[in-house]
């Protein structure tokens, strides 16, 4: 008989339906990929370099620079070479430490666009108190708290699915090490494993979802009541709420699609798991870049050179 402990190596066998055509993947997956590293690195210098963006919201938005630069690294190389060469395998180690950087700077996503809510809250309806309260000791009081949940959600997560035995298969219907596609190979009773990620996904992206919604509600209350000397304060906002409505919709479809019995074809679901995130790490930087007037000048003052005359209406 076999043991139930015996799977330690895995394999990712993410849109295995195209068969012959699976190698196909790589042109469009390596075009994002390489667009999110060229996109985020442009973003991340010209915040850098310029003295002018030095300000908080901006430094928040270096930081989602960051997360998108940095996330696609922990999966798109590996994913990439299973497309070319056919390597699908992992260990259960690799799987797990893939898993937790994943989820862990994944987190940061969600967390980072509260960040930016507060940051505009205070801009909006404190003005008087903004650089106080966004000055480094005050803001620690908000990203302290958050970074150790985010960290002890994720890794006690991650840490009970590697206490699992495996006996259900060696084949992982995925691209990438995603908590519930690896939990749907253990033996044994996984309702703990299921819990965990259902109170991780309360307590961060939902939570985080509430946090935002409620402040923005707050925002235009009080640009509304007003009067529009307030609506230009209304632009930067605008930007956040479409970055998160884009990102909520894709993670909501992600959820759904493992949570609920449905006809969805395993491809579909892992093409909107890979997409999300992928995708907000080609599509942040674009948003920033087209939507605030300061980071497109400076964008365009860098791409086309130090000559650059800048004609774009403040």
């Amino acid at each position: 008989m076999e043991n139930f402990s015996s799977h330690k190596h895995f394999i990712l066998d993410g849109f295995s339906e195209l068969g012959a055509l699976r190698p196909v993947l790589f042109v469009p997956f390596f075009i994002m990929f390489v667009l999110s590293l060229l996109a985020n690195s442009l973003l991340l210098y010209v915040i850098i370099s310029q003295r002018s963006l030095h300000s908080p919201m901006y430094i928040l938005i270096a930081g989602m620079a960051c997360v998108d630069l940095s996330l696609p690294l922990f999966f798109c190389p590996n994913m990439l070479l299973s497309f070319l060469f056919d390597w699908r395998g992992i260990t259960l180690i690799g799987c797990l430490v893939q898993m937790h950087f994943i989820h862990f700077v994944g987190a940061f996503q969600s967390t980072l666009l509260v960040w930016m809510a507060l940051d505009r809250y205070f801009a909006i309806c404190t003005p008087l108190y903004y650089h106080e309260r966004m000055a480094l000791p005050g803001f620690l009081k908000f990203v302290i708290p958050v970074l150790i949940r985010n960290f002890f959600l994720n890794t006690l997560m991650v840490s009970l699915a590697g206490r699992l035995s495996f006996c259900a298969g060696k084949e992982m219907n995925h691209c990438f090490c995603e908590h519930m596609a690896l939990v749907g190979l253990a033996c044994g009773n996984t309702a703990i494993n299921s819990l965990m990620g259902l109170l991780t996904a309360f307590l961060i992206p939902v939570a985080d979802f509430i946090f935002i919604a409620t402040s923005y509600v707050v925002i235009f209350t009080s640009v509304l009541s007003s009067g529009k000397s307030g609506v230009k304060a209304l632009h930067t906002c605008v930007t956040h709420i479409v970055v998160i409505t884009v990102s909520l919709t894709i993670a909501l479809i992600v959820y759904l699609s493992y949570r609920i019995k449905n006809g969805l074809p395993a491809g579909v679901r892992v093409f909107f798991s890979t997409m999300y995130l992928l995708f907000p790490s080609c599509f942040n930087p674009i948003i920033y870049g087209v939507r605030t007037s300061e980071i497109r000048q400076h964008i365009m003052r860098t791409l086309m050179g130090s000559n650059f005359v800048q004609t774009v209406p403040q």
